[in-house]
């Protein structure tokens, strides 16, 4: 599945909800259901500076694809970037790069965050793209 695959089922899915309850909730479960990090791993390096709430951000190449770990001491910042998770990890380093994230924008979410966990939607999509270009470099 393409990036752009990902993130139109991303959307079809939270447009079941008509309520801004539910789609936190599915949100939530999101994180949920990410890998959780072990605590060796929540290192200062992997922190995303700049959020609210701890985030840690990891990634590997395996076989020319990314893939990322993530974990956040808040139930839905882990959601919020199990969103890029679900969009970005498997994907190649180029796919990442030139991977339009404006889809973020219509999910909703921004408008029914405080500024601070909004931003740090931005920051979280920088971050991928930041560790994808490092990875790719190596």
């Amino acid at each position: 599945m393409t990036i752009t695959e990902a993130q139109n089922e991303l959307l079809d899915d939270l447009s079941i909800f008509q309520d801004w309850t539910e789609r936190y909730e599915y949100v939530i479960g999101l994180g949920k259901k990410l890998t959780p990090m072990d605590d060796a791993s929540k290192t200062a390096d992997k922190l995303i500076q700049g959020c609210q709430s701890q985030v840690w951000l990891d990634a590997e190449n395996q076989d020319d694809n990314i893939i990322y770990h993530a974990d956040s001491d808040s139930l839905i910042t882990k959601g919020m970037i199990a969103l890029f998770v679900k969009t970005l990890s498997g994907q190649s380093a180029a796919d990442i790069l030139t991977a339009d994230m404006s889809f973020i924008d219509k999910t909703g979410l921004k408008e029914h965050l405080a500024p601070t966990r909004a931003n740090a939607l931005n920051l979280m999509s920088r971050q991928m793209k930041k560790l994808a270009l490092e990875l790719s470099a190596q």
